[in-house]
């Protein structure tokens, strides 16, 4: 029986083996990640910006990349933006809030969820902000509200466009309504920069959704979003099983809320700081070769239609 007994014993550890899966910790520490056509090399991704060569998805990235590949790598500061309470409510469900934010903290290296940065671009002082959706989900709470309006204002005493990049599923619930008031607040503050006349673009990325679809992100002056990014506000089965029918497959990508009016352009993440120079070149009458092009546009339009009156 003793080949019996040691057969059994070969089938438990294969059993073992395959039951043993790679932790979370494992995946996101490994040189490996997934996408179109399976594991792809992180380094051959950060190469290109993060972004597939054989399916063009955009993949997450930091609040720092963001900004990296927007300013251009150390061409920025962050700023340090107020610190409020950490844990007004003194949560606890599977473990404490507080611990859940120092996990994010260890995680991101960052102190909350967005952070804000001055820097320029094609010599335009420039205000921007992002969020990062690894810090508990890009979720909003005091902390993220407080740095959002402290963006806001320091755009107001500067004088500066406010560029944001937003992301995440809404606000944090661990915070109730403390999180909910910063929807009211941030519409507050962005309402104070256009009465200031500045700039306010919006790039959406991949996700935004919830409260922040539903507050900031939505009030924009020009509205860009990256490729294939999910912008909602509810989620696509919860909005099916109200209405009852089936949505498209394209439902809340980028490229059918353009199609809906809601997002202006869509554009690639390498040509982004492009677009938005350009823009902001116009917006501002920086830019004498736009102006002047602008001006004799505008003097033939006139021209031709006096011509038509006459």
């Amino acid at each position: 029986m003793n080949w019996l007994k040691k057969t059994l014993n070969f089938g438990e550890k294969i059993k073992k083996i395959f039951k043993k899966r790679p932790s979370r910790e494992d995946v996101e520490n490994s040189d490996w990640t997934s996408c179109c056509k399976g594991p792809v090399l992180k380094e051959e991704l950060e190469e290109n910006l993060w972004v597939c060569n054989s399916c063009g998805k955009h993949h997450r990235i930091s609040c720092t990349q963001r900004f990296d590949y927007f300013f251009g790598k150390d061409n920025y500061q962050i700023l340090e933006t107020p610190s409020p309470i950490e844990d007004p409510l003194d949560w606890k469900d599977t473990k404490s809030y507080k611990d859940r934010i120092k996990d994010a903290r260890k995680k991101t290296k960052q102190n909350c969820a967005v952070m804000i940065a001055k820097g320029y671009i094609n010599g335009l002082a420039i205000t921007a902000g992002a969020i990062n959706f690894n810090f508990i989900g890009g979720s909003v709470g005091a902390a993220e509200g407080e740095a959002i309006l402290y963006g806001a204002q320091h755009a107001i005493d500067n004088k500066t466009p406010y560029i944001f990049f937003p992301c995440g599923g809404g606000q944090r619930m661990f915070e109730s309504p403390i999180a909910l008031a910063n929807m009211t607040r941030t519409t507050v503050a962005i309402n104070e920069l256009k009465k200031n006349n500045l700039p306010y673009i919006v790039c959406f990325t991949d996700p935004t959704a919830g409260g922040i679809t539903a507050s900031f992100a939505m009030l924009g002056d020009v509205h860009f979003a990256e490729p294939g990014c999910m912008i909602a506000f509810a989620g696509k089965r919860v909005i099916q099983a109200t209405v009852k029918e089936e949505l498209s497959p394209d439902f809340q990508t980028a490229e059918f809320v353009e199609n809906h009016g809601f997002v202006d352009k869509v554009v690639h993440r390498k040509d982004l700081k492009e677009q938005v120079g350009l823009l902001l070149s116009i917006l501002l009458k920086k830019n004498s070769d736009i102006n002047s092009e602008l001006t004799n546009e505008t003097s033939e339009n006139i021209e031709s239609h006096t011509k038509a009156a006459s």
